[in-house]
């Protein structure tokens, strides 16, 4: 390889497997569908690292490697340890649960709420509503595991005029074609493209074709830019932007060489068509975004876009994984059958053809030895040991470099940790990790929740009314176990002392883990409850000092709404003194 053939870019971590050597190669057998003609080629070595680690998630590298000419990788043993690091790392990034929070929602119920705090936190109730209606929990684990093993997924935001809401779905990367421009902003492209290859269904008489979905920021008209439109979502600024939706279908017979996504014949094309009958030819969305949300698993470097998948630096640590499973399966078959040699034995003969007939190892059987005669047993247990012990230095190997951490793979022997605080130190790198993780998804869900709320404002929705985005994140469960008494005495400590407030002790009980669904509910809850337990004191308080309570009528029979000597003689049946007046 000579220097102006060594690559380094977002995927350099494949550039060591050949089956990367020549990925958009007409007649490459690995990667058939990369040699289609509408492929933008600066693309190709992005979509080929997506197929190689899908073929490592899926247990199938070593059929992958075969189809690039490599034989013997068929008999290639993988037992599902990349699937196993890629579900770890996504279980640890999700955690136990995921929130919507809008900022400022906490302060709500307090006696004196900032100023917002009520409509934060009926916003929040909004988008937590929406978020169940379209299975938002599903749709992260859905976009999060592609991310995770890819390093990149896409969310897709519309508006559903039949449900009266925007509806969420999730693309593979793999469909992603953003168009970067250097003059305009790096971190969101103004044009968009989602496209695919559908096969040729011969049933029905379909021939192959590429579909393409085009969204595209441009001028609200192109004859006259001078044309504004007041957005709600941006009170007294006018706007010259919307956002355009293309979808068509091409033959792929019908493409040229050079027609590549971004130049396929507009003459040609077949626009797809609403159901209401609107054709999806540069349709005017009337938003000025494009609600695609780009999510990448890592902060990409500097001039990079896409996200670095979780076993992307391990990918040789999990070759030499396989190999060794490999090794170790050859020789166990030689351990639990081994090999024997005769000397000296009387072997039966066939009849038919009059030659010695083949031994075969197996319970039960005789062999009749002459005086000389004698067994030997190849023993290759010692070689299987060593395999073993090669496999865990492999796997604490790949934990350490992955930052998953032999702790966070549930490998550490518990009785190798002196104490809690050592275990903790254990798991500092997945701590790391995972705070890096979300940390990169951060503002690519505040941005999808700022998009849906102006979606439900563009599409008039009821209580959307016009104004500003408020600001709302996705929160995260507490990835690894929590001392939740070690917390709750915290809290209580902090709380007494007045140094916390009851939101923020809420709020730190909810990262513990303790089984709270809404924050606001439970601070209501609490001073609901603080309040009665006062009112009961005060009630008592009073029949001690012999007042009469207020809520019982004057004059009751009721020993309970009577006090201190008068209630006893009552219940004595002991008349009251008579004044010396009467």
């Amino acid at each position: 390889m000579s220097l102006r053939q060594f690559v380094i870019d977002a995927w350099s971590w494949l550039s060591y497997k050949p089956v990367m050597a020549d990925a958009g190669r007409p007649g490459n057998r690995a990667f058939p569908e990369l040699a289609a003609s509408w492929l933008p080629p600066h693309e190709l070595r992005r979509l080929a690292a997506y197929k190689v680690l899908a073929a490592y998630d899926n247990n199938q590298a070593g059929q992958l490697s075969a189809a690039a000419g490599d034989e013997a990788a068929l008999e290639r043993r993988e037992l599902g340890d990349a699937a196993n690091l890629v579900d770890t790392a996504l279980g640890y990034l999700l955690g136990s649960d995921q929130q919507i929070s809008v900022t400022g929602a906490e302060h709500a119920d307090e006696e004196a709420p900032e100023p917002g705090a009520t409509e934060a936190a009926a916003a929040q109730e909004r988008l937590r509503k929406w978020a169940e209606k379209e299975l938002l929990s599903l749709r992260v684990q859905q976009a999060e595991r592609n991310a995770v093993l890819l390093g990149d997924s896409v969310y897709v935001l519309a508006w559903n005029q039949e449900k009266q809401r925007p509806t969420l779905r999730v693309y593979d990367p793999g469909f992603f074609f953003p168009q970067w421009d250097d003059e305009q902003d790096q971190d969101f492209p103004s044009r968009v493209h989602l496209a695919w290859e559908l096969p040729e269904d011969p049933d029905t008489g379909l021939k192959a074709r590429v579909r393409r979905v085009t969204y595209e920021l441009g001028p609200i008209s192109e004859d006259d830019e001078s044309v504004v439109r007041q957005y709600p979502w941006e009170p007294g600024r006018p706007s010259k932007m919307t956002c355009y939706l293309t979808d068509a279908e091409w033959l792929l017979e019908d493409l040229k060489r050079g027609e590549s996504l971004d130049r396929l014949p507009m003459d040609k094309a077949v626009f797809r068509v609403r159901p209401d009958g609107t054709e999806l030819d540069r349709l005017d969305l009337m938003i000025d975004f494009v609600p695609v949300i780009h999510i990448t698993n890592s902060i990409p470097d500097g001039g990079e876009h896409w996200g670095r998948s979780a076993i992307a630096r391990v990918l040789q640590g999990l070759d030499e994984l396989a190999a060794t499973d490999s090794d170790s399966s050859a020789a166990s078959a030689t351990t639990g059958t081994p090999i024997i040699g005769l000397a000296g034995a009387r072997l039966p003969v066939d009849r038919s053809t009059g030659k010695p007939e083949h031994l075969k190892v197996e319970a039960g059987a005789v062999w009749q030895l002459g005086d000389s005669g004698r067994m030997d047993a190849l023993d290759t247990s010692p070689q299987l040991a060593e395999l073993r012990s090669r496999v865990e230095h492999l796997l604490d190997r790949i934990a350490s470099n992955s930052r998953v951490t032999a702790a966070g793979l549930g490998t550490m022997d518990a009785s190798e940790v002196p104490s809690g605080y050592a275990f903790k130190l254990a798991l500092a790198p997945l701590d790391a990790l995972v705070g890096a993780m979300r940390l990169a998804r951060e503002h690519k869900y505040r941005l999808l929740f700022k998009m849906a709320q102006r979606l439900f404002q563009a599409g008039r929705a009821e209580a959307w009314t016009a104004g500003e985005s408020f600001s709302a994140r996705l929160a995260w469960a507490p990835h690894t176990p929590t001392d939740r008494a070690a917390v709750l005495e915290e809290v209580v400590q902090a709380y007494g002392a007045g140094v916390l407030s009851l939101e923020t002790a809420v709020a730190m009980l909810m990262d513990a883990g303790y089984p709270i669904d809404d924050a606001s509910q439970e601070v209501r809850r609490i001073r609901a409850k603080a309040e009665q337990e006062a009112a009961a004191r005060m009630a008592e308080a009073a029949a001690r000092r012999g007042e009469p309570d207020e809520e019982k009528p004057e004059g009751g029979s009721d020993p309970a709404a009577k006090s201190g000597v008068a209630a006893e003689r009552e219940k004595e049946r002991v008349p009251e003194p008579v004044s010396a007046g009467r």
